[in-house]
């Protein structure tokens, strides 16, 4: 039990440092795993690669002795290579192109559809549109005013 928690289990700090030292040996058998598997691969797929090139030059093409399977088997094992001796280059995210907006006041109808637009700086004039719908059609349609963002063409 830990000290002064009064029998209500570990404390947070506890669970916190379990947590970092499970993630430390988890770091340090992944490294181990990565190292491992360099020192192995590469002269491996090199020694088999140079047997199956032999291999391959020894049998001329008017062969018709030539199975399938052993040129999958040749174009896997330099595929391997090929991997094997260049690095990967970590993918870099691609960060969207930023798109302008304004904002416009725009007037719809009851069924969303857009009745007129109004620059930002013209408020008074979208609201006195508003109002003089709203009398003439009495009740009968109704009309709202909303701030929308729209991409600005260049």
């Amino acid at each position: 039990m830990a000290k002064g928690r009064g029998g209500r289990g570990p404390s947070r700090l506890d669970k916190r440092r379990e947590a970092e030292a499970a993630e430390a040996r988890e770091r340090e058998e992944r490294e181990k795993q990565q190292s491992d598997e360099e020192e192995t691969e590469p002269d491996d797929i090199d020694e088999e690669v140079e047997e199956i090139d032999a291999e391959a030059d020894l049998v001329t093409e008017d062969d018709d002795d030539i199975d399938d399977e052993d040129e999958k088997k040749v174009k896997k094992k330099k595929s391997k290579k090929a991997a094997a001796g260049e690095k990967s280059a970590s993918k870099r995210a691609r960060v969207p192109k930023e798109v302008r907006r304004q904002a416009v006041w725009v007037v719809f109808d009851n069924a969303s559809k857009v009745v007129e637009e109004f620059p930002y700086n013209r408020k008074e004039e979208a609201e006195a549109l508003l109002a003089r719908k709203m009398q003439e059609k009495e009740g009968k349609a109704t009309y709202y005013l909303n701030l929308v963002k729209k991409e600005m063409k260049d």
